[in-house]
């Protein structure tokens, strides 16, 4: 705790009075402040040996030859801390296991037995605390489940009807294709890094619904369901909007050739690559730029700004000094990274720039990318654009001489 606010946490027993000197979980921000704690201990492992969710931790390894390694990264983290395990709570050493309320293991997640075996010995509901207790568990169940919305429809109607709940005929059918579903609920894949992913939409009078898949040997695997029901606005389509969509739809030849560009485009690797990012604090403003050429050197730059900007105008910065760095080492082609999406989507024109400040950096950045015959501007997350963030980080920390 918080030194000074250790007597806020007092409370009076018949010895005494006393103050908690560590936080306790029973504070209302203890689980969103133990969160950030334990993402900033095991930084460097979360997403790639490692997943903590609160008090669960899981270390997990690609072969069972390496967890001995991943074990002792995880351990010496926690000696480094201080931080004690419950040898009762632990196991070491398997190949998959419960995390989260799920069972996690080499394949991918599967629904936790339990639960299913519970929700087929649950007889029909007839009072409203036990359909709430239905819809409670099924929600939690939904990325297991297609279309689950439209599957779960006809308890949503029951519980709209008052305080008293009518389990009619439609509630029985559904509630027994549930069970029937759940019992062979499918297994969710893992997605791999870099491979292609599809997405299926589905939309019924009441919901709309959605399954991510991947492809493993010509063979069609489901990594996360998701369904919304939908507004009662949302299902009265104007009839005239509703034809020209149908009749825009029908009509309109798909441009193979205009495809086949874009998957070129997609596929191609440029000799040039330049990685930016802008840092604003209350040290200062600063841009982190590094260029890699053809032959495979690269250029690092840290620029510390003399006037005070915004952070998106600090990334705007940092894009226009690498593209004329790119330009004076003579780059007549440029993939670009950048971890700011509001920029990238701004130069792809997905977004709008509303600031006249933000519309006049827009327009000088695409004025010297027109120098370019070739360019890709692409937003990668921060922990992949690590030394251009480094780099921008320490010029705006460094005080002026």
């Amino acid at each position: 705790m918080h030194k000074p606010d250790e007597e806020k946490t007092a409370f009076t027993t018949d010895q005494g009075l006393y103050c908690y000197t560590v936080m306790p979980f029973g504070l209302k921000n203890a689980g969103a402040t133990y969160q950030r704690l334990v993402n900033k201990m095991f930084a460097k492992q979360i997403g790639r040996n490692m997943e903590v969710y609160v008090d669960d931790m899981l270390t997990k390894s690609i072969t069972a030859d390496r967890h001995t390694n991943d074990l002792r990264e995880t351990f010496d983290v926690l000696v480094k801390y201080g931080m004690k395990l419950n040898p009762a709570k632990c196991v070491f050493g398997v190949p998959s296991g419960r995390f989260l309320g799920y069972q996690v293991h080499q394949r991918g997640i599967e629904v936790n037995l339990e639960k299913i075996q519970a929700l087929a010995k649950m007889v029909s509901p007839r009072t409203l605390k036990v359909v709430q207790k239905l819809t409670g568990c099924l929600a939690s169940l939904s990325r297991f489940i297609a279309k689950s919305t439209d599957r779960c429809l006809p308890f949503f109607k029951a519980l709209k009807k008052g305080k008293g709940i009518e389990w009619n005929e439609d509630c029985e059918k559904a509630f027994q294709a549930l069970k029937d579903y759940l019992g062979q609920a499918p297994l969710l894949s893992k997605p791999e890094t870099g491979e292609t992913l599809y997405i299926y939409l589905s939309v019924s009078e009441a919901a709309t619904s959605s399954v991510l898949v991947r492809q493993e040997d010509g063979i069609q695997k489901p990594i996360y369901y998701t369904s919304k029901a939908l507004l009662p606005a949302e299902t009265r389509t104007a009839i005239k909007a509703q034809a020209v969509a149908d009749f825009v739809a029908e009509f309109t030849e798909p441009s193979i050739e205009v495809a086949r560009m874009m998957e070129e485009q997609s596929k191609k690797i440029f000799k040039w690559q330049l990685r930016v990012n802008g840092s604003s604090n209350t040290h200062g403003n600063g841009a982190g730029v590094v260029v890699s050429t053809p032959e495979g050197d690269s250029v690092e730059c840290a620029l510390r700004f003399d006037f005070k900007a915004t952070n998106n105008q600090a990334e705007y910065e940092a894009l226009i000094a690498g593209l004329k760095i790119s330009t004076v080492l003579g780059a007549d082609e440029v993939e670009i990274f950048s971890d700011s999406q509001v920029v990238v989507n701004q130069v792809l024109d997905e977004y709008q720039a509303r600031d006249e400040s933000m519309i006049t950096y827009l327009e000088l950045a695409k004025e010297l990318l027109e120098r370019f015959k070739e360019y890709r501007i692409v937003h990668v997350p921060r922990e992949e654009n690590e030394k251009a963030d480094a780099l921008a980080k320490l010029a705006s920390a460094t005080i002026n001489i």
